[in-house]
């Protein structure tokens, strides 16, 4: 028997194809509960910068395409953005590419009592993430962080 896959994993295998085809990059896909609501906002790249117009493309391919798969139970509201300055990491390779930077990170359980951290990232080995936060040095699981964006 194969895993479930998550909503995020189902729409990100659906859609990436879609997105490429437009000339774009997935950068990644969130998924927001909100009671009987959700958001699903899906963030896409390019080169030279997302316009407006990729956003309404994006979304009306990607709508066209929910509508059919239907990944997602109950309603939910789609949103396309560009990543920003403070964009969110979503893949290990994403790391990799912001060495050096300053993160802000929570983890899905606490590690040492805590599970928001701001440091540099220092290293990217296979799927574990270190942090230089306040001198000390954390290795972190990629599968552990919930959540992580740029300081800009």
């Amino acid at each position: 028997m194969g895993a479930v896959k998550s909503s995020v994993a189902l729409v990100t295998e659906l859609i990436d194809t879609t997105i490429q085809a437009l000339g774009l990059e997935l950068w990644g896909v969130e998924h927001i509960q909100q009671g009987k609501y959700s958001l699903l906002r899906i963030y896409i790249e390019r080169e030279e910068g997302v316009t407006i117009e990729d956003c309404e493309k994006v979304s009306r391919q990607v709508s066209a395409l929910l509508d059919v798969e239907d990944p997602i139970t109950g309603e939910y509201t789609l949103e396309v953005s560009s990543p920003g300055v403070d964009r969110p990491l979503f893949s290990v390779e994403q790391y990799e590419q912001y060495i050096g930077n300053e993160v802000n990170l929570k983890l899905r359980s606490p590690l040492q009592g805590r599970r928001k951290f701001k440091g540099q990232i220092i290293k990217v080995a296979g799927d574990s993430i270190s942090l230089l936060v306040e001198g000390a040095e954390y290795d972190l699981e990629h599968s552990e962080i919930e959540q992580a964006s740029i300081v800009y």
